[in-house]
């Protein structure tokens, strides 16, 4: 197969003798650079999607993908039937009742106020993670035992700020009591901690209680009324528009929330960090890319008898400029793909082995968690390869313009 008139002169220019040892130094820390920048941004954009899906998965093992609830906080009633209607729609995967409500929490003198969730223990598995992060105890004891104190799930952080082990005695005071003719009473009752969970989220295990659903209904006195319906998907990212159709069908007295509205300012923070870090990084490869136009500057100049003669013998100035470009994109294209293998392996040897250890108190996880996006990398190469080959221009349109007669002249 017979290699391009153009291929061939450009590769051939990539070979240094002694006169053009700088230029190929150049041109070598021009591949450098262009691999480092590359490298750097596939592990440090893998790096970031590592945290927001750690974060991801954290918030919707507590949170559903997508929740049903009354406008004005009203209780649902009559929720079975509710709950039959969103179960019918396609890309459900469960569905579970729950009650919501504050309170507050003493124990041992000391008072906090909390969010109380109540479950349905059959059900709320299939829709949220909570088996999953309960570090003792189970589901089945929120349920009141006989001639007992109903339980609770207290999180791990709240049980270290109050003294809480498994087995103790707390009360629960809700301030929404029975109303007397001296005014409203807050109403108090006895719990007992039967297990405790571990998110790794700080706001839900500082501040998250969970009790059976019947006991909840009792406590914040919403006879059989439930606050609303957790539902879980298939597809999480179908949130959005499953929600808008099961509002359209169950009518304007309810209104659906998805994961990505109640955490809309945090998952969009972590995108424009993200943006950010890209743009950032991206500099690194256009300093390589400046690497490039010097060194083909420098060629153009030394090659400059070269062009006159190839041009003489009849070269047109579009295969002089293709030359040049070639030779650029060599260099950038090489820089790319040790950058890209470079930044994968990177990328494997950090998810396997726990180089960098984070103190879990702050960061939640003890490793740096690494998620490479096939799409991430296909874009860094390209912008990559697409800042290579602007670079190339401006040198591979001066030497097509070289006139052979003023190259030759003192030849």
């Amino acid at each position: 197969m017979r290699i391009p008139f153009e291929i061939s002169v450009g590769l051939r220019y990539l070979r240094a003798k002694r006169k053009q040892a700088l230029i190929s130094v150049i041109g070598a820390f021009s591949v450098l650079g262009v691999m480092l920048g590359v490298m750097t941004l596939i592990i440090v954009l893998g790096v970031m999607n590592g945290f927001e899906r750690d974060l991801k998965e954290k918030i919707l093992g507590t949170v559903s993908h997508l929740v049903v609830m009354k406008h004005a906080n009203r209780p649902v009633t009559g929720w079975n039937s509710v709950m039959a209607a969103v179960q019918g729609f396609d890309g459900v995967q469960a569905a579970t009742p729950y009650v919501y409500g504050q309170a507050m929490l003493s124990t041992r003198g000391r008072v906090r106020g909390i969010v109380v969730r109540g479950i349905d223990t059959v059900t709320a598995g299939q829709v949220i993670s909570l088996p999953r992060y309960l570090e003792n105890g189970n589901l089945d004891e929120l349920d009141e035992s006989k001639g007992g104190a109903p339980g609770i799930i207290v999180g791990k952080e709240l049980a270290v700020l109050n003294s809480i082990r498994t087995g103790d005695m707390v009360r629960l005071i809700s301030p929404e009591g029975k109303r007397t003719p001296i005014g409203a009473i807050p109403r108090v009752q006895t719990f007992k901690v039967t297990g405790v969970f571990k998110t790794g989220m700080y706001e839900f295990d500082a501040n998250l209680v969970y009790m059976g659903l019947g006991q909840a209904q009792k406590f914040f006195e919403m006879t059989h009324g439930i606050s609303g319906i957790e539902v879980k998907l298939h597809d999480v990212y179908a949130a959005p528009k499953l929600a808008s159709r099961m509002q359209a069908m169950l009518g304007p007295s309810y209104w659906t929330r998805t994961w990505k509205d109640m955490y809309r300012n945090l998952f969009s923070a972590l995108k424009l960090e993200k943006i950010a870090m890209f743009v950032i990084l991206t500099f690194i490869v256009l300093v390589a890319a400046f690497n490039i136009i010097i060194s083909l500057i420098m060629l153009v100049m030394e090659k400059s008898r070269d062009i006159a003669i190839l041009k003489a013998l009849g070269a047109t100035s579009d295969r002089i400029m293709r030359i040049f470009v070639i030779q650029g994109m060599v260099v950038g294209a090489s820089g790319t793909l040790l950058g890209a293998v470079g930044g994968l392996a990177g990328a494997a040897l950090l998810a396997r082995y726990p180089v960098i250890e984070l103190p879990e108190e702050i960061y939640t996880i003890t490793t740096l968690p690494i998620a490479v996006n096939v799409s991430d990398v296909i874009t860094i190469c390209a912008v990559a390869l697409t800042i290579c080959f602007l670079a190339t221009i401006y040198p591979s349109v001066r030497a097509a313009r070289l006139e052979p007669v003023e190259a030759l002249r003192y030849e």
